[in-house]
């Protein structure tokens, strides 16, 4: 991947059964390392919809974006390049099955997210757990899966 200006991708925070989805990767770059779902914009594609068809190629699962969270630009974030991602959290509904590009998919509790992951996803992770039980809303719930209403 060379190009001469950065690349756009897209990543997905999706909350699915009170929990986090990640795909463990299945190729390089960190391949076998968790990740969140996303990958490149296509051509004549919006962010918004790369968004729900990388998530939906990666677990299968329809989402819906709840909430745009962030651009993270960090030259260095992507060994293969500069790459800027437009990050976003969502809801995931349907079937959960590991599919494109994901060696598997699995479910965490947020305070049981692997030590390492893929690019700056821990960077992410940590601002939308910031947002959202910050957030006056019903999706602050999402992420105390023990809490009592």
């Amino acid at each position: 991947m060379v190009s001469r200006t950065p690349l756009l991708t897209v990543d997905v925070v999706i909350i699915y059964q009170k929990k986090i989805v990640l795909i463990r990767r299945a190729n390089p770059p960190y391949q076998g390392y968790y990740a969140l779902p996303g990958g490149f914009v296509e051509i004549g594609e919006t962010v918004e919809d790369a968004a729900r068809r990388e998530a939906e190629e990666e677990t299968t699962l329809n989402v819906k974006l709840v909430k745009l969270l962030g651009v993270y630009s960090d030259p260095d974030r992507d060994p293969r390049g500069h790459t800027i991602s437009i990050a976003y959290i969502g809801e995931g509904t349907g079937r959960l099955v590991a599919n494109t590009d994901a060696a598997s998919v699995e479910l965490f509790d947020t305070d049981e997210l692997p030590k390492k992951l893929a690019f700056d996803h821990e960077k992410i992770l940590r601002d939308a757990f910031h947002v959202i039980l910050n957030a006056h809303s019903p999706h602050n719930i999402l992420f105390h899966s023990n809490r009592k209403r």
